[in-house]
C-alpha cells in the first residue's frame, strides 16, 4: 500500500473512530449520571435505608467510570491526530489539559462515592455518621459539580475555538460550546444536572462528526503560519 493510500485511510478512520468515541463517553456518562443521581442518598437519615436497597446499583455505576474515561481519552487523542499539524500549540495544551484534569477527577469523585458503598457493605449493620456521611458527600459533590466541570468547561471553550479555526465541525457546534461552557461555569455548583451539559455536548459534536464521515471525506483547511 503507498504512503498516499494509507494517509487517505487514517484521514478516513479518525474522525469516525472519534466520533464513536465520543458517543460512547456520552452514553456511559449520562447513564453513570442518571444510576447515581437516582440511587445515591441525599441526607443522612436515609442513607442507611438507601443503600441498602441502591448498593448494586451504586457499585455498577462506579464500574462503568473507567470506561468512560478511557473512552474519553481516545475521543482526545483521535481528535488531536486528526488535528494534526494544524493545531495550535497553545490552544492544545489547554485542551489537552483540561481533558486529562477533567478525567482525573471525575475518576477521584467515583472511588469517593465507591468507597461509602464498600464502606456500607463491610458493615452493613451499623448507623453511618451524619457528619462522616456530609463531609464524604459534599467533597464528592465538589469534586465533580465545582473542579471537574469547570475544567470540562475550559475544554468546551478550547474545543470550540479549534473549531471555529480549523473547521473541523460546523460553526455552530463552536457557538453551542462556548455558551455550554459559560453556562457550566455559572450554573455547576448550584444545579446537580448542569453536569449533563457536558456530555450532551460531546454527543452533539461526536453525531455531528459521525454524519459528516459517512457523507464523505473533507479536507481541513491548513492555517497560514
Amino acid at each position: 500500500m503507498s504512503n498516499d493510500a494509507k494517509l487517505t485511510n487514517t484521514s478516513l478512520r479518525t474522525p469516525k473512530a472519534a466520533a464513536v468515541a465520543g458517543i460512547l463517553f456520552s452514553i456511559l456518562t449520562i447513564t453513570i449520571f442518571w444510576l447515581l443521581r437516582s440511587s445515591f442518598p441525599t441526607h443522612p437519615s436515609s442513607a442507611l435505608a438507601t443503600l441498602n436497597r441502591s448498593a448494586t446499583t451504586i457499585a455498577f455505576a462506579i464500574y462503568l467510570v473507567p470506561f468512560s474515561g478511557v473512552a474519553f481519552l481516545w475521543f482526545i487523542g483521535v481528535l488531536r491526530d486528526r488535528l494534526g499539524r494544524r493545531e495550535d500549540q497553545f490552544f492544545a495544551t489547554v485542551f489537552f489539559g483540561s481533558g486529562l484534569l477533567f478525567i482525573a477527577m471525575f475518576f477521584s469523585a467515583a472511588a469517593i462515592v465507591g468507597s461509602i458503598v464498600v464502606a456500607f457493605a463491610t458493615k452493613p449493620d451499623q448507623s453511618i455518621n451524619p457528619e462522616t456521611f456530609v463531609f464524604v458527600r459534599s467533597l464528592a459533590f465538589n469534586l465533580m459539580n465545582v473542579f471537574a466541570l469547570k475544567m470540562a468547561a475550559v475544554f468546551m471553550i478550547s474545543t470550540s475555538v479549534v473549531i471555529a479555526r480549523t473547521r473541523a465541525a460546523p460553526r455552530y457546534l463552536a457557538y453551542l460550546g462556548a455558551v455550554s461552557a459559560l453556562f457550566i461555569l455559572v450554573a455547576s455548583q448550584s444545579l446537580d444536572w448542569a453536569f449533563l451539559v457536558f456530555p450532551i455536548w460531546v454527543l452533539l459534536f461526536s453525531t455531528q462528526v459521525l454524519v459528516d464521515n459517512f457523507r464523505g471525506p473533507a479536507e481541513l483547511p491548513l492555517r497560514s503560519p
